[in-house]
């Protein structure tokens, strides 16, 4: 099994906590601390990184991009006056690390069960470990140090039940074991060359794993870490990606708009909500456009057709799955986006959970037999449709709408249990991680109560449909 980390399509390092007047939908990246200063050292790294990699590679990296600081950290600059559609940057295959790079005799023992992420973290221990004997020092010294990533996994118990109420709770720990089967599995493998790793703990093992996790791209060797690329900060509305040619055996990043000499350089990482943002790149955004919240939904334990509705979701490709409250609680997990409009097709509340909640509303076999009859007259897929009992309808509407009301209300406790993220009394550290547990929660929040408007609004219009048939039969 793959570690927990999530590649997406490109990375990120941590921010610094941005003051309060920042545009919300920009984060970068801090390669020394949670502030926006650079030592001496690193102003000196930042001087000799590009002409080091230009000079690596054979070829220009980027004639039109500098590296600078901002409000944000180390980024990257226009030179001069840079127009959409100019390739701003190109990093060849052959100065980019992947898992490839493992030394072989390292390789030969790994099992084939090891992950793209956990074999190029081993590049990356055994790098630092060589220092400026390293051939990519000048990279390594440029890569965020234990203690800087924010990513859950490194979140204390206390810090993590910030964000309980939503399932960064749960993928954390889950994260956190899954790494540490891993690094259990693999530590014999280790300790066969004490000279890279006698030293290694789990802590630098996992930190190891979180730096590629938030930094690769996809590639064609599986993941690829891409130097100078690293500098590009975060845009949510930018058009511009990292791409891969291969013919040309580059990394190559075309500028998605205009920019005049001396302004920052911005990319899109992905257009992901805050709970992927947080945890594969440990930063957040607020007002997120892409936020979304996953939701269970469990079939009663003492529901009289629990056994008939688990095995006709079965048979129509819609299993359940243990749940996590008890061997016995079967249900499934859904995602639901913010829904625009509280009166128009609730897009963004899955038809699939709209199906789900008409199955576990049936209160007899006959009703469950007929979702089947009528999935087979049409396309197949059961209880799709509108069921035709109006008040059958409302009510599998409500059991999901109950289930969203329950939420809310997890979500307003949580949210009123966060300290004010500014008291002077807290450290920086933990006051940027209570601001990215508000972002979270209060984006998810704002999912929920999209669809909260739009299944009221749902089960009021059938109402009143409802009562306008009852009147005019009365009449």
């Amino acid at each position: 099994m793959r570690l927990g980390f999530r590649i997406a399509t490109t990375r990120f390092d941590p921010p610094p906590p941005p003051p309060s007047l920042l545009h919300s939908c920009i984060r970068s990246k801090l390669h020394s601390s949670i502030s926006s200063s650079f030592s001496s050292e690193q102003v000196s790294n930042c001087n000799e990184f590009l002409p080091w990699l230009q000079k690596k590679s054979g070829m220009e990296i980027s004639s039109i991009l500098y590296i600078g600081n901002s409000i944000y950290g180390r980024s990257l600059f226009a030179s001069k006056f840079v127009q959409y559609g100019d390739c701003i940057l190109k990093v060849p295959f052959d100065v980019q690390l992947t898992p490839e790079n493992v030394l072989p005799e390292i390789r030969i023992l790994l099992d084939d069960n090891v992950g793209h992420i956990a074999r190029l973290a081993m590049v990356l221990l055994v790098e630092q470990k060589l220092g400026q004997e390293s051939e990519w020092y000048p990279y390594m010294s440029n890569l965020p140090r234990k203690g800087e990533l924010h990513c859950p996994v490194f979140w204390s118990k206390k810090e993590l039940e910030m964000v309980q109420p939503g399932s960064v709770y749960k993928e954390t720990i889950d994260q956190h074991t899954q790494i540490e089967k891993e690094y259990l599995a693999i530590r014999p493998v280790l300790d066969r060359f004490p000279h890279f790793f006698e030293e290694v703990t789990f802590e630098d093992y996992i930190h190891a794993c979180a730096v590629v996790g938030s930094r690769a791209w996809s590639s064609s060797k599986g993941l690829s870490l891409i130097p100078f690329a690293d500098f590009l900060n975060h845009d949510g509305d930018s058009d511009a990606i990292l791409l891969g040619d291969e013919h040309k055996q580059v990394s190559e990043v075309i500028a998605g708009r205009e920019y005049a000499p001396g302004e920052q350089v911005l990319i899109r990482y992905g257009k992901f909500p805050n709970s992927t943002l947080l945890m594969d790149f440990g930063f957040t955004i607020s007002c997120n456009r892409y936020d979304q919240v996953q939701i269970w939904v469990n079939v009663l334990e003492h529901d009289p057709l629990r056994v008939i509705k688990l095995d006709v979701l079965a048979k129509h490709h819609m299993p359940t799955i243990i749940g996590t409250n008890g061997v016995d609680s079967y249900g499934s997990y859904f995602v639901i986006k913010e829904v625009r409009s509280s009166r128009r097709n609730g897009k963004g509340i899955p038809q699939s959970l709209r199906a789900f909640g008409r199955v576990l509303s049936a209160v007899s076999p006959q009703e469950v037999k007929d979702m089947e009859i009528e999935a087979a007259a049409n396309d197949g897929r059961l209880a799709r449709r509108p069921l035709k009992n109006t008040t059958r309808e409302i009510e599998a509407h409500e059991l999901l709408h109950s289930q969203i009301l329950h939420l809310i209300q997890e979500y307003d406790a949580s949210l009123k249990n966060l300290a004010p993220v500014n008291l002077p009394s807290i450290d920086r550290q933990l006051a940027y991680r209570r601001r990215m547990a508000h972002d979270l929660l209060s984006g998810e929040l704002r999912v929920l109560n999209s669809a909260n408007a739009w299944l009221t609004n749902y089960c009021a219009t059938l109402s009143r449909g409802k009562t306008h048939t009852l009147e005019s039969h009365v009449s």
